[in-house]
């Protein structure tokens, strides 16, 4: 039997869905029907909306897509300006304040506090600078990501960009694509670094050789099946099969349209190709693919580069790309850290105003949460890196910051369990204070995921973080589960989980401790993911030895029971009204 998901999805769904949203938005949010609400709201994601969590009824999260996270010149400014008029609500986050933009792990933009009534007038402005929330969320095709710098980037194999531009001209709005069992999560990487985190996506393109012709040509390997969510990670698996850059769209839309036709639409929790896969093997996957969706021969895989992966291995040269890095035109291109992602209003303005002056105006965003400046020449380079706004997202941060990685966490999703943003902030200061890496570690990754929806990637850190609750003397207390060992690379590997519900408040003596017994127990020049791979689940709960320290946390005590973790008011009670939506009031 179908789900209420897929039923709501069979009555209005896909493009037609605005023009109800844009008359729920004249009409105001109490023109939404009581007994509609889950269904209108389920809907309202495939235009890049979602409601916000209890106690902030009337307040929405929209996300904008940037596929490959390339903003070109200008949209960082629209953005910074829609976050400054539109992006404020009732409640003031004491670290980040009452507006700002959250850069995220699948180099997309989140803005909050939306109120229903802005959003005809915030699309208008989004659409008219070349931007949109089109399929940022719902059962389709999400934003496809890759190497952020592509088609700049000094160490390409392939040029990935004119690929994941045709795909995404393709597919985003595509009637055929459009309504799919899940989501949809697609990887294009032209980079011999692993950039694109092909492993943990529905759907990779990976750069590798084939011999046509007695020549080699560079193209694409495919693989299907990856992801983190729940308690159910895959990593992608390998269906043989090389693609050239202008068969890349013919095979994605078919192996998109055999996850549409086979998907599970009857159990929302099995419905992601990865339990396709799990079910066919790879073997089918080809076999149906090649049979039932393309009319031309699948060729097999070619030489693939991944044993170059250094991106998210904890080890090696290119494991992110902040810092300054060489462009293929002897430009350069700046990363700069952005902490958990989330930028203020104002400086997401001064940063546009900063790429225009050095560069060319553009800014690209990581799967990384921290975003890039390009086209900065070699004259321009010391006077850009000069800039005061560079003091707070430094291109040569401390690892403890460079690492660190949160999702939204409970001051606005509604699955989360515990904070998050401001929680790996406070963390990242306090690690980055108190707490030395061994000589020659300058990586350390710590991911913060609220819950089990793996937003923030926790399997793929050193350090994973995933929301939990416990008691502590007594009083309920947010907690955290221990995972360690995580990351990509050529041998991917997802952390193993070693310590369950510690207390937030012993977090970060826990890591120091950790950190303390991987330096005195290190092998000479071993990172830390190898260190953890040579010691067995109760060896490294040992070694993660929870411990009060001087670190204080102010939202321990929340267990999500306030509409908002920083109110003054702290009761769910003393939410907000929702607030006035009709137009024109």
């Amino acid at each position: 039997m179908p789900t209420d998901v897929e039923n709501w999805k069979s009555e209005v769904y896909g493009s037609e869905i605005r023009d109800r949203l844009f008359e729920f938005a004249e009409q105001g949010f109490d023109s939404i029907p009581d007994d509609e609400r889950d269904a209108w709201f389920e809907r309202f994601k495939w235009w890049g909306l979602y409601h916000q969590r209890n106690g902030q009824e009337g307040y929405f999260m929209m996300r904008i897509g940037t596929p490959n996270g390339v903003l070109e010149p200008g949209q960082l400014r629209v953005v910074g300006e829609i976050a400054d008029e539109y992006a404020r609500g009732p409640g003031t986050n004491p670290i980040f304040g009452d507006a700002y933009a959250d850069f995220t792990t699948r180099q997309s933009i989140q803005l909050h506090w939306i109120e229903l009534s802005d959003v005809p007038a915030i699309f208008e402005k989004l659409e008219e600078n070349g931007l949109s929330t089109q399929q940022a969320c719902g059962d389709s095709w999400r934003n496809i990501v890759g190497n952020p710098v592509a088609g700049k980037d000094g160490q390409e194999v392939i040029d990935a960009w004119p690929v994941i531009s045709d795909l995404n001209e393709r597919f985003k709005g595509n009637d055929d694509h459009s309504n799919l069992p899940r989501k949809w999560k697609v990887s294009v990487t032209g980079s011999a670094d692993g950039s694109g985190q092909g492993d943990i996506n529905d759907l990779a393109f990976e750069p590798a050789y084939r011999e046509v012709d007695g020549e080699d040509v560079v193209g694409f390997n495919v693989r299907v099946g990856g992801g983190l969510s729940r308690n159910e990670p895959r990593l992608a698996r390998d269906i043989d099969v090389w693609v050239s850059p202008e068969r890349v769209p013919d095979v994605a839309g078919g192996l998109s349209a055999l996850f549409r036709d086979y998907g599970d639409r009857e159990d929302r929790y099995n419905a992601r190709i990865k339990f396709l896969v799990d079910e066919w093997g790879p073997e089918k996957v080809r076999e149906t693919l090649q049979d039932e969706y393309v009319d031309f021969e699948l060729e097999p895989a070619g030489r693939d580069v991944r044993e170059e992966y250094t991106y998210n291995t904890g080890a090696g040269e290119r494991n992110d790309l902040v810092g300054v890095h060489d462009q293929k035109d002897g430009a350069n291109f700046v990363g700069l850290n952005v902490l958990v992602g989330r930028m203020g209003a104002a400086d997401v303005l001064d940063l546009a105003d900063l790429a225009a002056e050095y560069g060319s105006g553009e800014v690209r965003i990581s799967q990384r949460q921290n975003v890039i400046v390009t086209d900065v020449p070699d004259d321009a380079l010391d006077a850009f890196l000069a800039e005061p706004l560079l003091e707070h997202y430094s291109p040569e941060p401390s690892p403890f910051m460079r690492g660190s990685v949160a999702c939204t966490g409970t001051e606005f999703c509604s699955l989360s369990i515990v904070e998050t943003k401001n929680r790996q902030v406070r963390f990242a200061r306090w690690l980055k204070a108190n707490v030395d890496l061994p000589e020659g570690v300058d990586e350390f990754h710590i991911h913060l995921s609220g819950c089990t929806a793996s937003c923030a990637q926790p399997q793929i850190a050193d350090v994973s973080l995933r929301g939990m609750k416990t008691r502590k003397d007594g009083d309920p207390v947010e907690a955290l589960d221990v995972g360690l060992g995580g990351g990509l690379g050529d041998e991917p590997q997802f952390a193993r989980w070693v310590t369950q519900r510690v207390p937030v408040d012993e977090v970060p003596g826990a890591i120091a401790n950790l950190v303390e017994s991987f330096a005195a127990e290190r092998d000479e020049g071993e990172s830390f993911r190898a260190f953890v791979a040579r010691h067995d689940d109760d060896e490294l709960d040992a070694f993660v030895e929870p411990e009060e320290t001087d670190y204080e946390d102010p939202m321990m005590h929340n267990t999500k029971r306030t509409w908002y973790p920083y109110a003054e008011d702290d009761a769910m009670e003393d939410a907000p009204g929702v607030p006035e939506t009709p137009a024109g009031d």
